[in-house]
This record gives structure tokens, sequence and C-alpha cells, in this order.
């Protein structure tokens, strides 16, 4: 069973190495629309706007990474409709999030996030994804979780 640090328990043993870095810069719309949406200044309605919509956009990407791997190697025809249902519904999730009133979009993306890295967690333990690659989603999704929950907390507060 992977346990998410690569072959030998290297974390990134397997994965090219711009991904790290671009993972990481990735999050850099996220970080900065969370810090001016919830400094309260004359911005921070546009940045609420943007780190949803941003969040729209990646979530809808980790849909299209599925979609890729089933095209890339189709395998039995249960792993195929697995890795193809995971590049759709992130997309449709996504979606759904931007037409919800605002402060059920952003519950909708969190759920959306949540349930991606589950998927992948599971899509892990049957082989379809590598180690390396779960490692660098648990990393990100969990910084993109505390971000948009954060940005949601302020909506909600009002």
């Amino acid at each position: 069973m992977p346990d998410g640090h690569g072959e030998g328990g290297q974390p990134l043993k397997g994965l090219p190495f711009p991904a790290l870095w671009l993972g990481l810069g990735g999050l850099i719309p996220f970080v900065a629309g969370t810090a001016i949406a919830l400094g309260g200044g004359p911005m921070s309605g546009l940045a609420v706007d943007a780190v949803l919509a941003y969040g729209a956009v990646i979530l809808a990407f980790l849909g299209a990474v599925h979609w890729g791997l089933a095209l890339a190697a189709p395998g039995d025809a249960v792993a195929a409709r697995a890795r193809l249902t995971m590049g759709v519904l992130p997309s449709l999730v996504a979606w759904a999030a931007l037409l919800a009133p605002l402060w059920a979009g952003f519950g909708i993306l969190v759920a959306g996030f949540a349930a991606t890295w589950m998927a992948e967690e599971g899509a892990a333990r049957a082989g379809r994804i590598s180690a390396s690659y779960l490692w660098l989603r648990r990393g990100l999704t969990l910084a993109v979780v505390a971000m948009l929950s954060a940005v949601w907390v302020a909506v909600l507060r009002g």
C-alpha cells in the first residue's frame, strides 16, 4: 500500500521536478486573495470573488489530471470508468460552486476539494496514481482547503 512517500520513503521520487514548484506557485493566488479578502480593505470584495473563481478553476484542473490519466492508460473497464468519473465530477462541482450564492459556493468548493482528495487516496490504494503525486496533492489540498475555509468564514460573518 502506498505510504505517500514514494519509493524508499522519498516523497518526490518519480515526480517531475517542476511539479513541486509549479504546484506551490499555484498557491500564490489563494494566498494573495485570502490575505486581501481577510484584510477588509476596498479590494476585499473583489478578492473574495477571485478566490472563489480561482478555487473553481483549480478544482476543475484536478479533474483534468484524472481525465488525462484515463486517456493515457485506460486499463480495464472499471479503472477507466473510475478515472473518467474523477475527470468530470470536479468540474461539475466547481461549476455548481460558481452558480451558488457566495456563502454556499465556498462550502461547495471545500467539499469538492475534500472529496477529490479522498477519491485520490482511494485511487492511490488501487494503484491508479503514484504515491509522489498523492503526497503533493495532500499538501496542496490541505493548504487550499484551509484558505477557502478562512474566506468562507469571513463571508458567513458578513
